[in-house]
């Protein structure tokens, strides 16, 4: 299927690898469909292989390759492809959004996936739990401008809203000089402080993923 791509558990460094192996899923807010060069897929995937690092298999979905509809339902008819991508999210533990900047903000498209993740506010187990209570976020972040931290901010705090958890240093970015016309996908090799950060943030949603595969949240 087109803008998606999978990525096997590595046979690295897991951490204490039990029965309750973990699944990810990586979500793409690039505006351009495959198959153009994109850096957030660049970084995305990048998370995603640090992941693996720690026992997580899963897969990067670029959005804009697939029917997804504006709204704020699970299902907003009409041929939108969300509920497939939603059945993704939750059949995975992690959730990792990776966006690029625009204006300081995040892209359209990471706006309308977290309008769509609204809908899970409603969406409840028989213990009145979201579905998404249990469920990691992390954020990857690339741009030519200022503001990755104010981005980062803004899509943790609507997963978090949306029933998802944080790990500590949840999010990872790289930003170029202001204005600039070098993008993440064309640097020669990743800046070490990037990728130190993509580690740790991995490493630590990885952790906190099997805690609360292992022990759930309880019913409120």
């Amino acid at each position: 299927m087109v803008g998606i791509a999978w990525v096997g558990q590595s046979s690295g460094n897991h951490t204490d690898m039990t029965d309750n192996d973990l699944r990810a899923l990586v979500l793409v807010c690039t505006l351009k469909p495959s198959p153009a060069s994109s850096s957030s897929q660049l970084l995305g995937q990048q998370v995603l292989d640090q992941l693996g690092q720690h026992g997580v298999s899963g897969e990067v979905v670029r959005v804009v390759d697939h029917r997804v509809r504006f709204g704020v339902s699970t299902d907003e008819g009409d041929g939108d492809e969300w509920p497939m991508i939603r059945q993704k999210m939750l059949d995975s533990d992690i959730l990792v959004i990776a966006t690029p900047i625009w204006m300081g903000q995040p892209a359209s498209v990471c706006k309308m996936v977290l309008e769509r993740l609204d809908a899970e506010i409603s969406e409840t187990d028989d213990q009145g739990r979201m579905l998404t209570q249990g469920k990691v976020a992390l954020v990857a972040v690339v741009g030519n401008e200022d503001g990755a931290h104010h981005t980062v901010a803004e899509v943790l705090q609507g997963l978090n809203d949306t029933g998802f958890s944080v790990a500590a240093n949840a999010g990872t970015y790289w930003v170029g000089q202001a204005m600039g016309s070098v993008d993440y996908n064309d640097l020669d090799e990743t800046p070490e402080k990037t990728a130190s950060t993509t580690a740790t943030t991995a490493a630590n949603a990885a952790h906190l993923a099997r805690l609360l595969k292992s022990t759930p949240y309880p019913p409120a």
